[in-house]
């Protein structure tokens, strides 16, 4: 196998060209769904971590019906399951490698759930695509989770305050007033982690995802070349993202000069 670069071994990957094509398809499906799932999950997760559910409020209070400021069952009445479990999920899928995750996905919970084989597309394996896309989604969540909470909390408290005044709902206030102004100050960052997840997206290959490595680990094992591959690889994925980074940067200070006095 060659370790190093040669010019000659260029048009021996040229067969595999549609390979390459193929894994860039797959690259950018798996890129949208994963941001898509993830924004769901991430928004069902921050509001219940901006949630105020606290059952066993009661047990802090005392014989005058005031709150206790110590003790346990104070504690207690301040507990938020919601939040608890929010707060659990983002910090665990946080601090395990994606790797991880991903094999727990596919060889832990879908070996128990029997997928349907079919190919999308004529060649995506769905039994191996939905599962890349469940695990990446699920660890996109919990990024952009503390992404949308703290554009949520960004928004002035006075605006939540002047919603109520008008009548409005806890959930027409997020719907129609602090939620479309969060959503643009969050817009860049969440655009950003499509970017990132075009580039995590790599990992999937090992689960048999025919993503753009897949492509790699093919022409590695039909021709024994390996670094010319490799830096194919590299010009597509940086034909991906550096686009889409700049696109992103253009939107960002358009969006930005409405914020100008």
């Amino acid at each position: 196998m060659d370790s190093f670069i040669q010019l000659s071994n260029f048009p021996k990957i040229a067969p595999y060209a549609q390979l390459f094509r193929q894994g860039l398809l797959v690259t950018v499906l798996l890129s949208a769904f994963t941001v898509a799932i993830g924004f769901v999950i991430a928004l069902l997760l921050a509001l219940m971590r901006l949630s105020n559910v606290r059952p066993f409020r009661f047990l802090g209070l005392d014989k005058d019906g005031h709150q206790k400021e110590s003790g346990i069952l104070a504690a207690i009445s301040r507990f938020n399951p919601l939040s608890f479990l929010a707060t659990a999920y983002v910090e665990i899928l946080r601090s395990t490698p994606v790797l991880v995750q991903i094999f727990i996905i596919y060889y832990g919970v879908f070996s128990l759930i029997k997928l349907p084989s079919f190919q999308m597309f004529g060649f995506i394996k769905f039994d191996r695509f939905f599962p890349g896309v469940v695990a990446l989604g699920m660890n996109s969540g919990a990024y952009l989770c503390e992404i949308i909470r703290s554009g949520i909390q960004s928004i002035d408290g006075g605006q939540t305050e002047a919603a109520r005044s008008l009548g409005l709902s806890q959930v027409q206030n997020l719907r129609y007033i602090i939620f479309p102004q969060a959503l643009k100050n969050i817009l860049p960052a969440i655009a950003n982690e499509f970017v990132v997840i075009i580039k995590e997206s790599a990992i999937t290959y090992t689960i048999g995802v025919q993503d753009i490595m897949f492509a790699v680990n093919a022409v590695k094992g039909a021709t024994f070349i390996i670094i010319e591959p490799l830096l194919v690889a590299t010009a597509i994925y940086f034909c991906l993202c550096f686009p889409t980074s700049k696109l992103i940067a253009y939107f960002e200070r358009r969006m930005s000069r409405g914020d100008k006095r």
